[in-house]
């Protein structure tokens, strides 16, 4: 035996992380050991009696425990003092959980310590009391139920808890001693029983929880070797994982260790495009993140950027590029084209079309355009809104060419039914509205997009006529083909709920039709820029290859319930022809519950920011407004009081030190802070007051609206992670729980 394999199991790397920071320096001096030559005398390694664990020496006063996983596989599932090894091997449990494959390993001492450090907390002493001639006789104390007296052993083990952990889950009587447990327990012991906690039945917990992430083999309970392959195992794999860990505690995490749930979405061959949905903090972007990582290594070799990695936001986009060259490093970055959809569009029209270069508008200043042809035109009809939606989403977003097109098409989601006489005005409405954008020289964003889309199409079309013609000609390849490849072999989409028509069918086409070709994360219940899609009609075929994330790991379960609260009984579009809901959707983190505050004025409400902010007194704070104005108020308000803030822009933070950032509710989007005030929740801003004029003259437009209004809220309660703050001044919100 000259050298093996070492793992780190995900729970020891929590426990070695609580450990004296030379204890750690000498852990990663072990491994490397051990990794060279587990016999090496220094190293004192022997197997423990009776059992597949094995001890080595880290050093005088700690030694590592291991378990065999087969052949010069080995797992290191802890640190323990010295005395702890070899004198009470019975508090040591290891075993193949037979519901999900996984490898569990526990230490039951550990385990009943954090319950009773959680559970029973010593008292502050209590005052004298005053004296008494007859002092009342105390009751009788009562005892307190445990929490699962209700749910039998068996099936918690048919739910996938831990069977080792079922005497000390009997005597749970208390919520702290609960989340004492799952802070050790394996995962999905502790989601298990959170869920259970929390009211879910033990039929939604099999089906929500567990069902998820069950093994799809059949599992040998003495096969540790197949165990070890098992997305259930959490381990580290690389000198360079344990590096991480050691080095960035949490902060690493995200990049070596996924919940089997992730890891199966991530390694999963699929037959064609597939899509993952979920809630916010649920780890889409992380699971697009690994997945791009997944298609570059089983790239063939050579150059070039095969893998398209896209989002709709610039600074998502950004993000992810960072993201991905901490996770993978630069030569798997190196393969992946990393951009944000608009800006890819603009690059493909600008190598197709040099030297036309017209100034582009963005969409508000596009609405403001058509604000000033409907004043021309003297049309009171329809307003800058309907239109610029219809012509974007409708007509730029299904290519329509013709009126003739138009009067066919569908309109879904489109708020009032339109008859002939209604589309023959837009589209004469329309041609104008064009007409008067090229007279100024003038494009919009959306125009850019449909362009690059007829443009990409043509090259699909061409290269499906090249390899018709191929089987006659098998001399073409040599002379044409390189011409004739698509763009790219993988295309991964992040927030995929914000793309519009255009976009999908500009990405359908940059990829032939195939296995693994498209990739997409999203969550429509973000979905806050009012593009609703559905991928079958775009050729985007999902159905059978869609799968959700349900828990968070961003946010807390009080947040996280406060947020769901906000959506009401709005119905939810799946990015296809179905529904999508938050069935299941939950966080194993416990804090405060979210606090609702209101005011007389809003002059008021900014004193009880400040009072907020200093409150906090720390950094990662972050106050969201529904109003560009009130962005000023709130700037000026902590710049009076010596609060150093900044505001977000398009381009994100103008300062990303300053202690406090504050921002629209769309700047939010895609990040997150330890406190957030999401200030000015009042009737009248959120929902916008705007929106109430469409309820009896268009009353599907209007519940569209409000479904944005909604989504908007519910993303930027979203973005804490610890506190939340929710303010209004006058009357508060209709969508305030």
């Amino acid at each position: 035996m000259s050298g093996a394999t070492l793992r780190l199991l995900d729970r020891a790397e929590k426990e070695i992380l609580k450990l004296p920071r030379s204890v750690k320096g000498a852990i990663y001096d072990f491994q490397h050991k051990f990794r060279t030559d587990p016999r090496n005398k220094g190293l004192r390694f022997k197997q423990l009696k009776n059992s597949q664990l094995y001890s080595a020496r880290v050093n005088d006063d700690y030694r590592a425990l291991l378990l065999h996983a087969g052949g010069t596989e080995y797992i290191l599932v802890a640190v323990k003092p010295r005395g702890e090894v070899y004198d009470h091997l019975d508090r040591y449990r290891y075993q193949i959980n037979p519901v999900t494959g996984g490898i569990e390993f526990l230490d039951l001492v550990v385990a009943e310590e954090v319950v009773a450090g959680n559970g029973h907390a010593e008292p502050a002493p209590a005052p004298e009391p005053a004296p008494s001639p007859e002092p009342a006789p105390s009751p009788e104390p009562v005892e307190a139920a445990p929490l699962f007296a209700a749910y039998p052993s068996e099936q918690l083990l048919d739910l996938g808890v831990a069977e080792p952990l079922l005497p000390l889950i009997a005597k749970i009587t208390t919520e702290d001693e609960l989340l004492g447990l799952v802070s050790y327990a394996p995962q999905l012991t502790g989601e298990v029983l959170l869920a259970l906690h929390d009211g879910a039945s033990p039929e939604d917990v099999l089906e929500q929880v567990t069902a998820p992430v069950a093994a799809e083999d059949e599992v040998d309970t003495d096969d540790y070797a197949a165990a070890l392959a098992r997305p259930a195992t959490a381990v580290t794999t690389a000198d360079a994982d344990l590096r991480e860990v050691l080095e960035q505690g949490d902060f690493g995490r995200w990049k070596v260790y996924l919940h089997p749930t992730q890891r199966k979405l991530v390694e999963k061959d699929y037959t064609g495009p597939a899509r993952v949905s979920g809630g916010p903090g649920t780890g889409k972007t992380i699971v697009a993140l690994h997945r791009v990582k997944h298609l570059v290594e089983r790239l063939p070799a050579g150059g070039g950027k095969a893998v398209l990695l896209t989002t709709f936001n610039k600074n998502l986009a950004a993000d992810l590029e960072q993201r991905l060259i901490a996770l993978a490093g630069e030569e798997v970055a190196a393969r992946v084209h990393i951009t944000n959809v608009d800006k890819l569009a603009s690059e493909i029209v600008a190598e197709t079309e040099r030297g036309r270069t017209r100034r582009r508008l963005d969409d508000e200043k596009a609405r403001k355009e058509w604000d000033d042809l409907l004043a021309e035109e003297n049309e009171t009809r329809w307003d800058a809104g309907f239109l610029h939606e219809e012509w974007s989403q409708v007509i730029l977003g299904q290519g329509l060419r013709t009126q003739a097109e138009y009067f066919r098409a569908r309109r879904a989601g489109r708020g009032r039914p339109l008859n002939r006489a209604d589309r023959k005005r837009i589209w004469n409405l329309t041609e104008r509205y064009v007409m008067r954008l090229e007279n100024n020289n003038l494009s919009t964003l959306r125009q850019v997009t449909e362009r690059a889309a007829q443009i990409e199409a043509a090259r699909a079309r061409d290269r499906a006529a090249y390899r018709a013609r191929q089987a006659d000609s098998p001399k073409l390849q040599d002379e044409s083909g390189m011409r004739l490849r698509p763009r790219y072999r993988h295309v991964v989409v992040d927030e995929a709920q914000d793309l519009s028509a255009a976009h999908w069918r500009m990405l359908r086409a940059m990829v032939d039709p195939g296995p693994n070709d498209m990739f997409i994360t999203g969550d429509t219940h973000q979905r806050i820029y009012g593009n609703h899609v559905s991928l079958g009609n775009l050729g985007i075929a999902i159905r059978g290859r869609s799968s959700r994330l349900t828990l968070s790991y961003r946010t807390t379960h009080e947040i996280l319930s406060t947020a769901v609260r906000v959506l009401g009984g709005e119905q939810w579009d799946d990015l296809d022809d179905g529904r999508d809901d938050l069935a299941g959707y939950r966080s194993v983190l416990r804090g405060a519950v979210p606090e609702l505050r209101g005011f007389p004025t809003w002059d008021a409400e900014l004193d009880g920011i400040v009072e907020q902010v200093r409150a906090w007194d720390g950094d990662s704070t972050a106050v969201c407004v529904p109003e560009r104005r009130m962005v000023a108020d709130v700037e000026a308000r902590l710049a009076k009081e010596g609060i150093v803030a900044c505001a977000i822009t398009a381009d994100g933070p103008r300062y990303v030190e300053a202690p406090v950032h504050v921002g629209t509710m769309h700047r939010f989007k895609g990040l997150e802070y330890q406190n957030m005030i999401i200030a000015g929740v009042a009737e009248g801003l959120v929902p916008a007051a705007r929106i109430t004029r469409f309820r009896e003259d268009d009353p599907l437009r209007y519940r569209r609206d409000l479904r944005t209004a909604r989504s908007l809220l519910f993303v930027a309660v979203t973005r804490a992670r610890d506190n939340a703050v929710i303010t209004w001044h006058g009357t508060k919100s209709e969508f305030l729980p």
